[in-house]
């Protein structure tokens, strides 16, 4: 069976992106065919600054705009070029050449910069499909997804509404299928039945609508969030919904930070990421860690070679 073709858009180019691509491609042919969107000469260019050597198989797609690269800068230039790497290979994928996509991090300020209006892959991608794609990130132990992801603290509250959460449920159910996922309550101890506050109300009521709608009990709460991620909780459930970010990363990230990755649900294609960010502080100075990227990539290929064999 051939391997499947992955578009890599190669990240801020000041950050450890073309590092982390340079220096995981012997992995990455082991169960896919990598395309680069990077020029030649900007791998080159980073390959210098990192002390290494640009694998001869290492196929790339031309991205205009060079420039020097300044590790650990944060840039317009730099966004500008990320953006530019990312965008092609959307349409690259979109378009069927290639089978999946892995993003390599992006600087969300140097997108601003550069006068780029999203805040991220996830909300570009939102719009570029029509969807309401699903921020998922985890590991083969435990995926955590997100309500809302992107938005001030302050509006997470206002967010939950019970058609809205319940309609998410449904499209999760629809991506996944998981057996059984736990949606966390808002409030502590997931409000204490109204003592520290009644969010919890519409989420039961979300709840229940999802699971008539699927005709089973797929899933349950509102769970307790300071619970949730023990360990007797986490061999029940490998599927939980969070309502806001940093509700399920922090945790998920003490847990499985190395290795966890993000996968956007919900669209079109085959999205996934690492989950880390530009690591700015340790580009090309310090070796970056591989695993997270390797397991993004690993998992598209998987999910690419499943759809090809449907």
């Amino acid at each position: 069976m051939d391997k499947p073709l992955i578009a890599v858009s190669i990240g801020d180019p000041n950050g450890v992106g073309p590092q982390i691509a340079l220096l995981a491609h012997r992995e990455l042919v082991k169960f896919c065919q990598p395309l680069y969107f990077v020029s030649a000469d900007m791998i080159a260019q980073a390959a210098e600054l990192a002390g290494l050597e640009v694998p001869t198989d290492f196929e790339t797609e031309y991205v205009g705009g060079e420039y020097t690269i300044h590790p650990g800068k944060v840039s317009k230039k730099g966004g500008a070029y990320s953006f530019r790497s990312f965008q092609k290979a959307v349409e690259m994928t979109a378009n069927g050449i290639c089978e999946a996509l892995v993003t390599l991090p992006v600087h969300k300020k140097a997108w601003q910069k550069a006068g780029i209006p999203y805040s991220g892959h996830t909300d570009y991608l939102r719009q570029r499909f029509g969807r309401e794609a699903i921020m998922m990130l985890g590991s083969e132990e435990l995926f955590v997804s997100l309500y809302t992801d992107h938005i001030p603290l302050r509006k997470v509250p206002e967010a939950i509404k019970p058609k809205r959460l319940a309609r998410f449920l449904q499209r999760l159910y629809e991506s996944l299928e998981p057996k059984e996922a736990l949606v966390l309550g808002l409030n502590p101890h997931a409000g204490d039945g109204g003592v520290l506050g009644d969010e919890e109300k519409k989420i039961k009521k979300a709840i229940k609508t999802a699971n008539d709608a699927i005709g089973k009990e797929v899933f349950a709460g509102p769970g307790v969030p300071d619970v949730a991620f023990t360990p007797k909780m986490r061999q029940r459930y490998r599927h939980i919904v969070a309502l806001y970010h940093d509700q399920g990363l922090a945790p998920l990230k003490a847990l499985y930070f190395d290795e966890a990755i993000n996968v956007s649900l919900g669209l079109p294609i085959i999205r996934t990421s690492p989950d880390h960010g530009t690591a700015f502080d340790i580009a090309y100075k310090e070796t970056p860690s591989l695993k997270s990227y390797i397991n993004a990539a690993r998992y598209a290929a998987k999910a690419a070679t499943s759809q090809d064999a449907s």
